[in-house]
This record gives C-alpha cells, structure tokens and sequence, in this order.
C-alpha cells in the first residue's frame, strides 16, 4: 500500500472537482438540463454520497450497500449547492483521515460482495477518482448550459 499516492489521489481528485466546478452558486442549485435530471446540487451530493458509500461498503462485511433507491432519495433530499458542497467537505475529509490513519492491513482486506468484491480496499480510491471524474464533466456541460466556462481544473 502506497497511503501517501493514495492520500494525494484523492487530493487531487477533491481539487480537480472543485475547481471544475467553482464557477457554480448557490443560485444554481436547482439547475437539471431536462426534468428527472439531477440538478446541480444532486450531482454533488451524488458525488458526496458516493464517496461515503464506497467508504462504508469496503469496510461492510456484506460489501457495498446496493439500496439505491434508498440512495436517491438521501441524494434528492439536498437541494442547495452550499450543502451539497460541505457534505463533499466532510467525505472527503473522513476519507482522507482513514487513509492516514487505519493501518496498512486494514486497506489490503479484501471487499465483500460484487462489486469490487475480491479486490483490496484501496481500491476504492481508483473508484472514487473515475466516479467523481465523470460527474465534473457532467457539471461542465451543466454550467456551459447555464452560459458559465468551467475553470481548467489542472491549471
């Protein structure tokens, strides 16, 4: 296990989208290009919850919780960027302090259950790092939609 190229992962993973997504308010929270899209909000609370679900499934003796319609609902219930913005704070954080802190044996278990069932658990940042990917391109499309240009995240 290499925890600092796994702790700078998801760094750089959480600045990526932040900045990506900057150009983004409040305001915007209730954005969807289409009705029964996400809207702004939900497509980071998603991101958010997906973290903590990754999180929580790897350490799961039966694996990832695969309830999600229980997940869309915790999703659709934040309709305000500002707090779907500190719930991405805190699960990153709580992602980040576990990676410093649970020990190296604990990370090489392997996950529970199909999907990424087999594999160790530092395998969920990779995951992490492709999921939350995906939705900073959703949300550039979103904010070309609402007539805004998406910050280089890399710059």
């Amino acid at each position: 296990m290499d925890r600092e190229r796994l702790i700078n992962t998801i760094k750089l993973t959480k600045l990526f989208f932040d900045k990506s997504t900057s150009k983004l308010e409040e305001a915007d929270s209730g954005f969807a290009p289409k009705p029964g899209m996400y809207t702004v909000a939900h497509q980071v609370a998603h991101v958010a919850q997906t973290i903590d679900w990754f999180l929580q499934g790897a350490f799961s003796e039966s694996g990832m919780d695969m309830d999600f319609a229980k997940h869309h609902q915790h999703i659709t219930a934040c309709n305000s960027l500002t707090q779907a913005r500190a719930w991405h704070e805190k699960a990153s954080n709580e992602l980040l302090r576990k990676l410093a802190e649970l020990p190296e044996e604990e990370w090489n278990k392997p996950i529970a259950g199909p999907i990424m069932g087999g594999f160790p658990r530092t395998s969920i940042v990779g995951g992490i790092e492709e999921h939350t990917s995906h939705h900073r391109g959703a949300l550039a499309v979103y904010q070309r939609l609402l007539d805004k240009v998406p910050e280089m995240p890399y710059a």
